[in-house]
Formats: C-alpha cells, structure tokens, sequence
C-alpha cells in the first residue's frame, strides 16, 4: 500500500522566533528558518521519516522549487508535483513563549483546467488499497469542489480517503454523494462547517456521531491541547498526551494526519490508531519543520498517550437497546 499525499496549495513556512511579540512594536528576531511546507507536504515528510511508502502530488511555483526539491530528495519522497510558472506562497509563523501567530497567503492563482490535470495525476496512479490524503486550503481559482470530486473517483477505484481541510471545500466534500473515508477536522473546522459551537466531549463526540451516520468511516477530532477525539465502528476514544517542551507547534496537525495513515497502513485497531497519531503530533512539537524523530521515540510517545474509552461497541449496542 502506498499513501498519495496531495497539496494544492503548498508553502514555504518561514518561522520568526521572538522573545515576545507585541502589536505595533519593532522586533528582532532570535531565530529564522525556511521549511518546504503545506498540509500534505508535511504529511509525506512525516510518513517518510516513519518509513511508510509515500509519494507527493499537487503544485509548485517553479520560481522557487528549490527548497521542496532538496526535501524530497533528502527523504526519498517519489516528487509528483506539476511546476507552474510562478512562486509558491511564503506562509510566515511568528513564534513567541505565549503562542504562534499564522500569516498564510493566498497561493498561486489557477484554473479548474490545472485544478484537473493535477487531480488526474493523482488518480491515474491510485490502485485499490492505497490511501489518498487529501489536506489543506486550495489556492485561488481552483474549484471548491475539487475534492469532493476526487473522493468520488478515488473510492470508485477501492482507494481509502483521508481528508484534512476546512471551510468551503470542507462543506463541499461532505454534502457529496460520497463522502472521504476518514475526516480530521479541528474543533474549530468542525463547528464552523455544523454552524454551532462544540464546547465539550459530548457536543464533540455527538458530531462525530452524525458523521458516522452520513458516511465516514473514521472520524477524528483535534482539540488542542485538550487532545483529540477517534471515532469509528470500535467505538469512542479521547486520547491526550501532554509535552514538556515545545519547539515549533507548525505542522502539528499535520503530524496527526500522518499519523493516522501511518496507521491505517498498519491495519491498526482504533487504539493504535489513536495513540500512534497522538504520538506523531506530540513528537512533531519537540522538532523543527516537518520532522519526526527516531521511531523508536515515537513508539515510546505512543505507549504513554492516555487513551480514556469513552464507547465500545458493547456499549453502543446496550444504548441502542434502551432508545428502542
């Protein structure tokens, strides 16, 4: 099985770090670096550094290729990228002791023409049992359906569907006839799509019931700090584990995501699913750029994530029973 990593609008992250930062003030920085970036780029940054078949597709500026070209070449990530005339956005993250501020970029402007001949490249090489991951914001001109179309052809094909995005292409892909097979939104993504805030486990794990019931297969719910929540016909789990020291908080979503094809490429039970892209996310803090690091470390993450089973199937059958 291989994973398909797409990116539509991908980035280079150029992170600031700051003693503090305050509005209006003039600052100099302590520290600056440049990752090769965007959702599904980190993705396959992850899953290469865990040793999972991975390959990249979607878009590059040509102008400024050069960072995401020693990338994959570093990881040996099979480079499937379409360059266009142009340069790929520069997504600036300003790091202080208190928190990091996003400043993302709009991104190269396209056509639905482009928009589809990238789709294309990646369904033409999709095989039944590989996973799609699907991640991130599109960039002007594409079409907000995109991925609601390619999660279509891909589950036709027997390909799995991972996707991780949010707003109106979100919206789209979950009112299509077919919906992805795993869905990662954050709170935030969820409760913004729902229309209606999500406060607690209960409201939490209520939407991912609706999911379920539309589709999905796995539903899977990031709340920060507070940990994330995994839902699948196994049952209910809240996973939370909580890391001393922080480096970089860039791309830690997306260390979840990968952690969660890393996973499925296992055949992994709900648990393993749960502590396994708990641990990417927190080893992901302790790095800078799209890093992980050893899998023995990682491994040793995963056995200390504190998993609280919150339905089995057991239970479900039972409250079924007394709703009837």
């Amino acid at each position: 099985m291989t994973v398909l990593a797409l990116t539509f609008n991908p980035a280079i992250d150029q992170t600031v770090v700051l003693d503090r930062l305050t509005v209006g003030a003039v600052h100099r920085a302590s520290h600056v670096r440049q990752d090769a970036g965007g959702k599904g780029v980190n993705v396959a940054s992850c899953l290469a550094d865990w040793g999972t078949p991975v390959a990249a597709y979607g878009l590059l500026g040509s102008d400024n290729a050069a960072s995401f070209d020693a990338l994959f070449a570093k990881k040996a990530i099979p480079d499937r990228m379409i360059r266009i005339p142009g340069s790929t956005r520069v997504n600036l993250k300003l790091v202080d002791d208190a928190a990091t501020t996003d400043i993302n970029l709009d991104g190269i402007a396209i056509d639905r023409e482009c928009a589809q001949r990238i789709a294309a490249s990646l369904q033409s090489a999709a095989q039944s049992g590989d996973l799609a991951v699907l991640s991130g914001s599109l960039p002007p001109g594409c079409p907000a359906d995109i991925y609601a179309t390619l999660t279509a052809a891909l589950r036709e094909r027997g390909v799995r569907v991972l996707l991780d995005t949010s707003g109106l292409p979100l919206a789209c892909a979950l009112e299509g006839a077919v919906l992805p097979d795993v869905i990662k939104p954050n709170r935030e993504e969820l409760a913004d799509w729902l229309g209606r805030s999500l406060p607690d486990t209960a409201a939490l794990l209520s939407a991912a019931h609706d999911l379920r019931r539309r589709g999905v297969c796995l539903v899977v719910i990031s709340a920060g700090e507070d940990g994330a929540l995994f839902v699948s016909d196994e049952g209910a789990i809240a996973a939370k584990l909580t890391l001393d020291e922080i480096t970089s908080t860039v791309g830690a979503g997306d260390a979840m995501v990968a952690g969660i094809g890393a996973a499925l490429a296992e055949g992994a039970s709900l648990e393993r699913i749960a502590r396994l892209s708990t641990a990417f996310a927190v080893a992901k803090l302790g790095m800078a750029g799209p890093n992980l690091p050893a899998p023995a470390e990682v491994e040793a993450l995963a056995e200390r994530v504190a998993v609280d089973w919150l339905e089995t199937p057991t239970t479900k059958t039972s409250m079924a029973g007394e709703a009837e």
